[in-house]
């Protein structure tokens, strides 16, 4: 339990007021775990999830059963959770046949997953950039129809900072492939460094060049990483910048099952401890939250990788 007070309120100057945090612990968080986790699991942790005050949690992705075997279950699980109306939901949809799926059951916000190098989009995607960014056109499109309720659409883009196949990603060739995200359609972007190697000047030097290109701040999330330890700085660098859509994971959980040097997620407790810090909103009760992930570590059989989770709920 956090100390009365703690964190202290310190605010920094011209820093968003408030953030909104894209938990996305029950999706890319739990993608990763080798053991199937049941399904009546995943919906009492997004319903404690909302429980402690986020407002968007990432449910689950109608990809093949095949590729994420941990997520086959999505046509069971969205509908247990579709009765929290105050929750945005979003879905992962990797195709026209993911956004039936997902449009059948309601889903009104959906995600669709690119690739800024051409070694990812490969190997995530069994295609080129360009012959995902076609794949994606009429899923956005339809998305956004009056059949689709004009959902409301995400187009995360994967190795923004860094391949392991290619190294440095030039930043003209980000800004190319999220530009075209947004031409598609896609209401919002998130920035992912997938395999945690950006820095801050990098960060700030990215959001720039995507402002020089016609991408607006507002429309901007970031994915952060923590590989190198990097997380946390590279998002501070975020909020100088304007962003005020941040990317989590409760307890840090995730990585990226088609990079195989991409460890956890930021842990959303850790991200929440320093905006609370900076005076900056949330909506999140952090005590509430630690206790979620604790939770579900237990249901996982291991710790919490989040140092605000073990240093909270006094485990190592």
């Amino acid at each position: 339990m956090t100390a009365v007070g703690l964190p202290m309120a310190v605010p920094a100057q011209d820093l968003p007021a408030r953030v909104r945090i894209h938990e996305v612990g029950a999706r890319d968080g739990l993608q990763n775990e080798k053991t199937v986790v049941p399904t009546e699991i995943k919906a009492e942790f997004i319903r404690r999830l909302a429980g402690a005050g986020l407002t968007t949690i990432e449910a689950t992705s109608f990809v093949h059963p095949k590729w994420v075997p941990q997520l086959a279950d999505a046509e069971q699980l969205f509908p247990l959770v579709g009765d929290l109306h105050d929750v945005a939901l979003p879905v992962l949809v990797p195709n026209e046949r993911g956004l039936d799926r997902a449009l059948a059951l309601g889903a009104r916000r959906i995600a669709v997953f690119g690739s800024a190098t051409e070694s990812f989009a490969k190997a995530n995607l069994n295609r080129t950039v360009d012959e995902s960014l076609a794949m994606f056109e009429p899923v956005v499109a339809r998305a956004k129809s009056d059949q689709g309720a004009h959902a409301h659409v995400r187009g995360y883009l994967s190795m923004c900072f860094g391949d392991p196949w290619e190294g440095p990603v030039p930043l003209a060739q980000v800004v190319r492939v999220c530009r075209a995200l947004i031409d598609l359609g896609c209401d919002e972007l998130s920035l992912g460094d997938t395999i945690g190697v950006a820095t801050p000047g990098h960060v700030q030097r990215l959001l720039a060049a995507l402002n020089e290109a016609g991408v607006p701040t507002s429309r901007i999330g970031v994915h952060f990483h923590d590989t190198y330890g990097q997380a946390l700085a590279n998002t501070f660098a975020a909020l100088q910048h304007g962003v005020t859509t941040v990317d989590a994971s409760a307890g840090g959980l995730g990585g990226c099952p088609y990079a195989k040097s991409a460890t956890g997620n930021l842990a959303t407790e850790d991200l929440v401890w320093m905006l609370h810090g900076l005076g900056i909103e949330t909506g999140v009760d952090l005590d509430r939250l630690t206790a979620t992930s604790v939770w579900m570590a237990d249901r996982l059989g291991r710790p919490s990788p989040s140092r605000t989770v073990r240093a909270l709920s006094h485990k190592e």
